[in-house]
């Protein structure tokens, strides 16, 4: 099985541009019941991030509780890592596993395709043990 077929498509993501600030980030967040959001590049050839809720909670006890302080520019993973749509889930797996992370990019030809989280891949697993 490969990446393509258990991502969640870039339209179903929510994106935040780089120059918002953390409390906006939050609130977008909140307002759409996700973990995660997606920074979107600057430049075409730039890269995507990522803003998760560890990023949020380290900027607030690293600026004493101010998330108005700072960009998302300045706490998000960027680049954030990221596979082939194409990759077979195994070695997507393994990355997130070595990497401790929950999350990937899935990223070709520099352009967002999606993004791949543990639990999807979870839910693929339990899945196969109720076949």
């Amino acid at each position: 099985m490969l990446v393509k077929d258990i991502m969640t498509p870039k339209e179903k993501l929510i994106s935040v541009s780089p120059t918002a600030t953390v409390r906006e980030a939050l609130k977008l967040m909140r307002t759409h019941s996700v973990r995660s959001i997606i920074v979107e590049k600057i430049h075409p050839d730039g890269a995507y991030g990522l803003v998760t809720f560890k990023n949020i909670l380290q900027s607030i006890v690293s600026e004493d509780g101010d998330i108005d302080l700072l960009n998302v520019y300045d706490i998000a993973a960027i680049p954030a890592l990221s596979v082939s749509a194409q990759l077979n889930i195994k070695y997507a797996a393994q990355m997130m596993v070595t990497s401790s992370i929950k999350r990937l990019l899935i990223i070709d030809n520099n352009e967002l395709q999606g993004i791949l989280t543990m639990s999807d891949i979870i839910n693929i697993l339990m899945d196969t043990v109720d076949s």
